[in-house]
């Protein structure tokens, strides 16, 4: 019995295996499942909102509510936290209320009618970045030679800092064997040396959430050595920490951390394990670490910090055991023990409980393997209540850390979770059990192409779905038998593997899934391609500084997928630099420089596959060259294709040498063997860097190819010939061109086209399928097969029909692409119809209007090709003039229904016809149609003779017109006296058949003119048929006939008249001309006036000649003026100087001539007023005895200047008593030292 359970165990193990790898599509019912939720240990950042995710999937889609510390959180009472739509996410708005209020535990549950799936515990906790605590730090006076250690102790933030020393000028502190930073942030030194001396230790702690940095206050070390410290002990005594107070001998090493000669350290599985040993000594000890149970693990162990610190990542139970780490120096060494313990939060050993996909009836299991260090206990829910709380279900077995289904029924499905937990940590799972019963499907997508290299590893997919689980079965192409043998390999999940694939892989394959509902089929394909091989590599190249260099890396590559080149320099990026040139095969250097030299790599990439290849480049001076000699370059060689295609090919060659000038580009040519044997064809041209050219070739030609290079001189010789490259025959790719179908007879077609060329035929026995049917008709085509001919006449066909017509190339490999409808006629007759309803209108003595009904197009029997009037003048009205049957013809081509006939003779009888014609020719006349033209002006008498002339009168005598052009009623006799014309009517004989006059037609219409600054542009319509067309212009106030002045405009419709005057009004018509013995034909008259131009006066204050002068006459006369000034300023031009001769004073001294100062009246008193003084408010100046005033000179003191400044009246002498002087200070007569100031101030 229990071996029959154990049986049963085991196969209820492998059905669940099989079950977990089903994904059930979203659009089947299901139990929720948690797709997204936020971390257990959840750090936020207290400056933004909270969010606190969980999301899940469902059919129908879950719903979702929360607890917050073990109790439910109604959301709906907090007015600060939403729950996002159609998802479990809340979000805490933090800007009304403190993020600590939000520090708990928070679980999300999701369910709808088929269970409920729970969250982990999140625990919320804000991050925090405290300030340091202020304190002040005493500098430190050290020995040299003692070992030292700084304290950092940062504040504790949450997650904690990470800690750093910098200077003042945020430089990392360098750290060395002897200066190393701890684990805890502390800077220790081994022994200190005279350089650590600094005031600038600052220990930072950056607090990675907030991204925000707390500076520590700096320490000031101060190293010396015992002299020094004697010397300053007093100034450092009070407020200074004083280490070592023995001298700093050599000394063997010993540990500052850790402590004790031994120490233990407890890690959790999967973290890192970081163990340090910081040891002091002189000289500085080094730091070496063994594993004493065992080896260090090599690929996850690593030595930090000089030896210091041993790191273990991805720690496992295998890293429990005693770690020993040894200082030493010249003097011993030392040792430290640390046993290491680890321990384990519970892990998954065969992964998480997966869910469970049943069809009703059948059995599996759900397994929670799990481990840890203490072993951890397993407990079970169901929808988020304990199992031993659930409704009873005896389908279901709890077993320790398995739940066994048996025989499950619709209705059993529900979400089970599973905890484990111990004293480090727990896992939550969810799991579903979902029961259905659903046939089979693929969820590989269909026609799916998979595209692998040649000798790779093939993996097709067949990813499927049912309830129960489908069995995959896969087929080939044929589906002759199943794949399931090598080299095919069959997976679980339904994958085929072929673990090599070869071409003949390639194919349709078929997977097929089934179970005991239905079956389903899916189709893939399978595309096995060639792999990328570089054929030619770079090679190391030596090249001279200013030339060029090009590496060559050719690839060959599968045909179906698209090559990337990429090139590199020293495993980078080339430089951006033009000189380097990427071609598809090549790359280029100009002018190289020492700078390029280097490794390049080429390399090519496809979808697939890449490959890749490397060459140096050496650059070395450049040598002293003769001088240049020029000439074309040699031929290429080594003529090679490869490539090789259907209708393409790649033609490489070796460039020839280019005798000093390079090469612009290369041309190929090629031969045709088989259609133009001994004849050359240009096909296409590179650039001369290239060394490689694609060709498109044409199918069923044999081609040789021949290259010839290009430089600045000439052509080289053409290349030796490349080997026979013969494409295979194909169907045509294109059919004739100018296709029309005409016909020659009335009862045939002729159906021509363009014939296709030998290298367009693509093959041998081109003929041509001719195809062709009655447009608008439903009617089957006519085909025939026309060999060595480019036309086919199709005969007894009716007269001038529609065809479609088409014409397709054939040749022994099948037809050319379906060719395009052509249109044509068959072959035309005459017209058998006459047009109907012809009749004239006469428009005046010269023109008529002939009109007609259209001929039917039926009995045109051809293209249209116009009408023709026949018309003959039968005789002049006149009983004198002869009869006239000369016929003219007018043509009018096109679908006309009328026409004018110009020319017409004046008072004539006219007959005439209309005639439809086509290709073919003229049809049947209209019946003959009769008008009359009226009186048109007679021409002039045909002789005069003066007879019996006398004093008082004379006798006129004169000849009837020759063309009278109706009934002469009279004439006019002028003559004239002088300057004086005078005018009489004589001898009008009266009118008596009085004929209407027609009312006269212009042929001319909308004459406008256009006056511009080239002349006057006159426009018109003209619609008679006259050839001889004039403008004619004259002065509007001129009244002689004969000053009309002509141009002559045939063929134009538009004149340009120049040379009309400025200011004059101009008559202007156009006049047409016919026959001599007709008037001719005139337009409206149109007035045109040009307006006169306005002659440019010239303001002469903006001229430059004349504001120079008007510059240089005020300087001449500021000239002056100064000179004028100057020359009254130095004395002797005014009366009153010979009488202060005359009275000198003995201190007075005379003026200096080349100091230009005013001092005639000055003394050598200091408080004498000096060049330039000014004078008080009251106008006067005191002055002491020996001042001489100018009223001293006065007589009655007034003294004044006039309008030019000279004095007014003259000075007899001084007064009597200076006195008397004295008692005018107060007056208005200016002193001479005003008269200078005031003189200053003007100038």
């Amino acid at each position: 019995m229990e071996r029959r359970r154990m049986d049963a165990a085991l196969l209820v193990l492998f059905l669940g295996h099989l079950a977990a790898a089903l994904e059930v599509p979203l659009d089947l019912p299901q139990p929720p499942t948690i797709t997204h939720q936020s971390p257990k240990d959840y750090i936020i950042d207290p400056r933004e909102n909270i969010i606190i995710h969980c999301e899940a999937k469902g059919k129908p889609h879950p719903s979702f509510s929360w607890t917050r510390n073990g109790t439910h959180f109604d959301i709906d009472e907090d007015p600060n936290v939403t729950m996002r739509p159609h998802s479990g996410t809340l979000v805490v708005d933090i800007s009304r209320a403190k993020a600590e209020q939000y520090e708990c535990v928070y679980q999300c549950t999701a369910r709808n009618k088929h269970g409920t799936a729970v969250s982990n515990n999140i625990v919320v906790k804000q991050s925090r970045s405290p300030l340091w605590s202020k304190e002040k730090i005493k500098p430190i006076v050290v020995q040299e030679g003692v070992s030292l250690v700084l304290p950092c102790r940062p504040p504790a933030g949450l997650p904690p800092p990470i800690i750093f020393w910098m200077d003042n000028n945020f430089q990392r502190l360098p750290q060395s064997s002897r200066v190393a930073q701890s684990l805890n942030g502390d800077l220790y030194f081994s022994n200190v040396l005279r350089d650590d001396s600094r005031n600038d230790y600052i220990c930072y702690a950056r607090f990675p959430y907030t991204q925000t940095i707390q500076q520590k206050q700096p320490i000031t070390v101060k190293v010396l050595n015992m002299d020094a410290i004697n010397d300053t002990m007093a100034a450092f005594y009070n407020d200074t920490d004083l280490f070592s107070e023995e001298p700093a001998d050599e000394r063997k090493p010993s540990f500052l951390i850790p402590s004790g000669p031994s120490s233990s350290k407890t890690v959790l599985r999967g973290q890192v394990l970081e163990m340090e040993c910081i040891a002091e000594g002189l000289p500085t000890p080094e730091v070496s670490w063994t594993k004493v149970s065992g080896d260090l693990p090599a690929k996850r162990t690593s030595f930090l910090h000089y030896q210091r610190t041993l790191r273990i990542v991805n720690v496992s139970e295998s890293d429990a055991g005693d770690y020993r780490c040894t200082a030493r120096n010249q003097l011993g060494s030392v040792h430290h023990t640390i046993h290491v313990m680890v321990k384990a939060a519970p892990y998954w050993i065969s992964g998480a409980p997966r869910n469970l996909v049943l069809a009703p009836g059948e059995s599996s299991v759900l397994t929670c393997r799990a481990s840890g260090t203490p072993k951890p206990s397993i407990t079970w829910a169901m929808n988020g209540i304990p199992i031993e709380n659930s409704p009873k279900d005896l389908s279901r077995k709890v077993e320790d850390d398995t739940i066994i289904f048996t025989d499950v029924q619709p209705g059993s499905s529900a979400v089970y979770q599973c905890n484990v937990s111990n004293d480090y940590g727990y896992l939550l799972s969810n799991a579903f059990v979902n029961v259905l019963s659903e046939p089979p499907r693929v969820l590989t997508q269909s026609n799916k192409v998979y595209q692998v290299i040649k000798n790779h590893r093939a993996l097709i997919d067949c990813a499927s779905f049912g309830s129960p689980i489908p069995k995959i079965t896969w087929f080939k192409d044929s589906r002759s038998s199943t794949l399931d043998g090598d080299p095919y390999i069959l997976h679980d999940n339904g994958t085929l593997e072929i673990h090599i694939a070869q071409a003949h892989n390639s194919g349709r394959y078929t997977c097929v899934a089934r179970n005991s509902i239905g079956i389903y089929e899916n189709h893939v394909s399978l595309e096995v391609k060639e792999p990328t091989r570089i054929l030619k590599q770079p090679e190391y190249k030596v090249v001279q500084r200013g030339k060029s260099v090009v590496f060559e890396c050719k690839v060959k590559h599968d045909p179906s997928l698209i090559p990337t080149m990429t090139w590199l320099k020293d495993d980078g990026e080339l430089p951006a630099d033009e000189r380097l040139i990427v071609d598809s095969d090549s790359l280029t250097i100009t002018d190289v420089t020492e700078n390029d030299a280097g490794v390049y790599t080429c390399i090519m990439n496809t979808t697939l596959d890449h490959d890749s290849a490397s060459a140096e480049l050496t650059v070395v001076e450049a040598t002293p060259t003769p001088a240049v000699v020029y000439e074309r370059p040699d031929p290429p060689t080594d003529l090679e294709l490869t490539d090789q295609k259907k209708r393409s090919v790649q033609l490489t060659w070796t460039p020839g040498d280019e005798h000093n000038s390079p090469i612009q580009k290369f041309l190929i040519q090629y031969e045709d063997l088989l259609h133009h044997r001994g004849h050359w064809h240009n096909l296409t041209e590179v650039p001369g860097t290239k060394t490689t050219a694609h060709l498109k070739l044409s199918p069923y030609a044999h081609y040789t190819f021949r290259v010839l290079a290009l430089n600045a001189v000439d052509f080289s010789r053409p290349s030796l010939s490349s080997r026979v490259y013969k494409t295979e025959p194909a169907a045509p790719d294109e059919n004739p061109t100018g296709v029309q179908g005409f016909g020659t007879e009335h009862d045939n077609l002729v159906i021509s086209w363009k014939p296709l060329s030998g290298l367009q035929s693509n093959g041998p026995g081109l003929h041509y399928k001719v195809m062709w049917r009655q447009k608008a008709v439903d009617s089957d085509w006519t085909t025939v097969t026309v060999a060595n001919n480019s036309k086919f006449v199709v005969s007894g066909v009716p007269t001038f029909v529609p065809y479609e017509l088409k014409v397709q190339a054939v040749n022994d490999y099948g037809a050319g692409p379906e060719p395009a409808i052509a249109h044509g006629y068959s072959g035309e007759d005459l017209p058998v119809a006459a047009p109907e309803n012809v009749q004239a209108i006469v428009m005046n003595s010269a023109l008529a209007e002939v009109h007609w009904d259209p001929v039917p197009f039926k009995l045109i029997r051809g293209h249209l090709k116009g009408f023709k009037v026949y018309y003959w003048r039968e005789r002049s009205l006149h009983k004198h003039n002869p009869h006239h049957v000369e016929k003219q013809i007018l043509t009018f081509s096109g679908n006309h229904t009328r026409g004018m006939l110009p020319g017409l003779h004046p008072f004539s009888l006219y007959s005439f016809n209309v005639r439809v014609y086509n290709g073919k020719g003229e049809g049947p006349p209209s019946p003959t149609r009769q008008f009359e033209t009226p009186e048109g002006v007679p021409g002039t008498p045909t002789s005069l003779i003066v007879t019996n002339p006398n004093l008082d009168s004379l006798t006129l005598e004169w000849s009837p017109p020759h063309v009278r052009n109706g009934r002469i009623t009279g004439y006019t006799l002028k003559y004239q006296q002088g300057n004086t014309q005078t005018s009489h009517p004589i001898a009008r004989s009266p009118s008596r058949h009085p004929t209407p006059q027609a009312p006269s037609v212009s042929p001319f219409g909308n004459v406008s003119s256009l006056v511009g600054e080239d002349g006057a542009l006159i426009s018109w319509e003209y619609r008679g048929p006259e050839k001889n067309v004039y403008v004619e212009y004259k002065n509007k106030n001129s009244e002689a006939e004969e000053e009309w002045q002509k141009e002559l405009v045939n063929g134009s419709q538009n004149f340009m008249l120049k040379g009309l005057k400025g200011g004059l009004s101009y008559r202007v018509r156009v006049v047409a001309k016919g026959h001599h013995d007709q008037p001719p034909l005139l337009s409206e008259e149109v007035l045109v006036t040009v307006p006169a131009v306005a002659s440019r006066q010239v303001d002469i204050a903006t001229q430059g000649w004349f504001i120079g002068l008007m510059c240089a006459i005020a300087l001449l006369i500021l000239i002056l003026l100064i000179i004028c000034f100057i020359q009254r300023n130095k004395g002797g031009k005014y009366p009153v100087k010979e009488k202060e001769d005359a009275h000198t004073d003995p201190e007075f001294q005379p003026m200096k001539e080349d100091d230009c100062t005013f001092g005639e009246y000055s003394d050598n008193e200091d408080h004498k007023p000096l060049k330039g003084s000014r004078t008080p408010s009251n106008g006067t100046v005191k002055r002491d005895d020996s001042d001489d005033s100018l009223v001293d000179y006065g007589e009655g003191g007034d003294g004044q200047f006039n309008e030019d400044g000279s004095f007014i009246g003259q000075y007899s002498g001084k007064s009597a008593s200076r006195d008397t002087a004295e008692g005018h200070e107060s007056s208005e007569a200016p002193s001479p030292i005003n008269a200078m100031n005031s003189l200053n101030s003007f100038v």
